[in-house]
């Protein structure tokens, strides 16, 4: 039997969940004994995803014009020819399309990820969302994805496989974090010692959530508190100055860092008192409310999509409503102040909860089947054919 050679398709390798998952389910298919190809326009996380032995190939696939999107069809197609990909994987809508349309043409499987509700306001929203689940089957991140594939796009629960996100706890494990990096980092930020902290990574956008949070610090007027908005801005810079002019505005100069990526998250948790997810538009999945469960730190967000299902209220963490600044000055007030026997009995809580329930290897296993899957049904319809 050949070995299988498995494509995943997506706009960019820079940063955040869509682009870490690929390149763990990449580093997964290898491991298996299988081939992995990642197309997109290439960024950041290209020499890790090739240090885990997956290729990458550079296809101008971060882009929305129609003109582009159409040639990607050819470009698609001539890659799975010359490489012999037996299976697509879509994990954005844009490289989808042209994906989708490819496999057809070579009559290979589909799948696709659906990472997010995406703008369904309009009709033709509607349609160009509806690429994501053409796969055969469709993958949703969450129980909350999953009903609203059904419900918006008429999709049979049986066409769908729920599998969340993962999470390396070999990597977010307080034990593997040393010293020397809390400290390297802490300078890096300016973070005085013995000051409590607040932390909301996510990249910088409107939805995030980044306003709330400064709005809640206002509200909360504790000066003994300092916060750390971290995350890329991917060219948001009038974004990142209108933060910076809020900040400077609420008179928060001396107590919020806008500090950009972070290249180690680990470090950057175990510096944190508090973790924030603030999220005004639902979260798919929400990995920040996983991760800092991983990580022993209590965690704030938003009550909507993902982190109802990833946060156990008032025992590892707490749901404040979306937007509603006044909720998340309280429970930061709450979080901050709680005290140490509590904090620590919530973090080894918050640890067995996520390391149960949101393992990395369940998830690339998860998705090597629903591969497996596919690979199979083809294998059998074409054979009866």
């Amino acid at each position: 039997m050949t070995v299988p050679t498995i494509l995943q398709v997506l706009p960019a390798l820079e940063t955040g969940g869509v682009e870490r998952g690929a390149l763990q389910i990449a580093a997964a298919t290898v491991k298996a004994g299988w081939n992995a190809i990642v197309a997109s326009a290439g960024g950041t996380m290209v020499r890790e995803l090739e240090r885990s032995g997956a290729r990458h190939v550079t296809l101008p696939l971060d882009t929305k014009n129609p003109f582009v999107i159409r040639g990607n069809i050819d470009r698609i197609s001539r890659l799975i020819q010359a490489e012999g990909v037996d299976l697509v994987h879509a994990r954005s809508r844009a490289p989808a399309w042209s994906a989708w349309i490819a496999a057809k043409r070579l009559d290979i499987p589909f799948i696709t990820t659906f990472h997010g509700t995406y703008n369904a306001g309009s009709a033709f929203k509607r349609l160009y969302n509806a690429v994501m689940v053409r796969g055969e089957p469709t993958i949703a991140t969450s129980e909350f994805i999953a009903r609203h594939i059904i419900e918006t796009y008429k999709v049979p629960r049986e066409r769908l496989r729920l599998i969340p996100r993962g999470i390396n706890f070999e990597k977010f494990a307080p034990e593997r974090v040393q010293p020397h990096r809390m400290l390297q980092l802490a300078k890096d930020w300016r973070l005085p010692d013995g000051v409590p902290v607040v932390l909301l990574p996510g990249r910088l956008t409107r939805w995030k959530g980044q306003t709330v949070l400064i709005e809640a610090l206002t509200l909360l007027k504790r000066k003994d508190i300092i916060c750390v908005l971290a995350g890329s801005e991917q060219g948001r810079t009038p974004y990142r100055q209108e933060l910076e002019r809020l900040v400077a505005g609420q008179g928060l100069s001396g107590q919020v860092r806008i500090v950009g990526d972070c290249q180690d998250m680990p470090a950057a948790y175990m510096l944190a008192d508090v973790v924030v997810s603030a999220s005004t538009e639902p979260e798919a999945f929400g990995r920040v409310s996983v991760e800092a469960q991983a990580m022993g730190r209590p965690i704030i967000a938003t009550d909507h999509g993902g982190s109802r299902e990833t946060i156990l209220p008032g025992v590892t963490g707490w749901l404040v409503p979306p937007g509603d600044a006044a909720a998340l000055a309280s429970a930061l007030n709450d979080a901050v102040d709680l005290p140490t026997e509590m904090r620590l009995r919530l973090a080894e809580t918050a640890i067995q909860h996520a390391r149960e329930n949101f393992d990395q290897q369940t998830m690339c296993d998860s998705t090597l089947r629903v591969y497996h899957e596919a690979l199979t049904r083809m294998a059998e319809q074409q054979s009866a054919a």
